[in-house]
């Protein structure tokens, strides 16, 4: 199984392995020899992934997170192909947009569904080979968990879920040999940041207006990089920037007055904008996530 840390020969299972981080994760770990098993909604992306990485050492399959059975079925599937699973990384997620007066309830519905269900879906599907293994596994939470956003509240309640939820798996399996971590991200240029900065030119304007750091985009290349790092030395956090992990401590700081001083400053000339260009777009996710929810 190669050396202490290494991933070589290891079995990894990934949700949302189509792009973004979860590709870019996906490519980094089969360069160190690991085995992977990628899922995703999107078919497309999803082979062209495993075309362009080829070889043996890849499983793809099509499948939804919100489906206990399709997880399961992708889960028994891994095993059956190589035996087991070492790693699982919990990666899918999408992103809605609007205040809460005025998201899509569907959306916001759907939103929890992936973002949070998904999880739970993921783990309770793949923790049995894990724990045979005595494995790892990595919840993707988010800066978002820290760090409040307005027009992200959905997205910010999940991601701070999905870290508690890490956080009460570490204590059940830790005398099982499993070790879990949840990973954090400031903004990253994926496809669901660009889809937003596109969509919604108040979204680019809210950033550059939230406080430094938070205002500052990391590439996917430095996240994937952190990742890797992180599932091979079984992190309980994952941070990308590493300032990131400072705002976990800060974080009670955050919600208060003085934390949250600088962004209700802009929020009542923004907000009524931005829902304003969410209503033009007629919904309140981007168009590629509203065209999965289609299928």
């Amino acid at each position: 199984m190669g050396s202490v840390g290494s991933v070589a020969g290891k079995t990894v299972f990934i949700t949302g392995g189509a792009r973004g981080v979860g590709a870019e994760v996906a490519r980094r770990l089969h360069a160190k020899g690991a085995r992977l098993v990628l899922t995703d909604l999107d078919a497309a992306p999803l082979a062209d992934l495993s075309g362009a990485l080829g070889g043996d050492r890849v499983l793809t399959i099509t499948a939804d997170v919100r489906d206990l059975d399709a997880m399961e079925a992708a889960a028994a599937a891994a095993v059956e192909r190589f035996g087991g699973i070492d790693v699982v990384m919990a990666n899918a997620g999408i992103a809605t947009y609007g205040s809460v007066l005025q998201v899509d309830p569907q959306a916001f519905r759907t939103l929890m569904d992936v973002n949070v269900m998904g999880v739970f879906h993921t783990v309770r599907a793949t923790l049995p080979s894990v724990i045979e293994r005595r494995g790892y596994v990595l919840v993707v939470s988010s800066l978002a968990a820290y760090a409040a956003a307005p027009g992200l509240a959905p997205y910010n309640a999940a991601k701070a879920a999905v870290e508690h939820f890490a956080n009460a798996l570490r204590l059940e399996v830790a005398h099982r040999g499993v070790d879990v971590g949840s990973a954090h991200m400031s903004w990253i240029d994926t496809p669901l940041v660009r889809d937003t900065k596109s969509d919604l030119p108040t979204f680019t304007e809210m950033l550059s207006k939230l406080p430094f750091p938070l205002n500052r985009t990391t590439s996917v290349e430095a996240c994937g990089e952190a990742f890797v790092t992180g599932i091979e030395r079984r992190r309980r956090q994952v941070n990308c920037p590493g300032w990131v992990g400072a705002l976990r401590w800060l974080k009670p700081l955050l919600s208060t007055p003085v934390g949250e001083r600088e962004v209700v400053k802009f929020v009542p000339d923004l907000l009524p904008r931005m829902d304003a260009q969410v209503a033009a777009l007629g919904r309140s996710m981007s168009s590629r996530a509203a065209e999965l929810e289609q299928r």
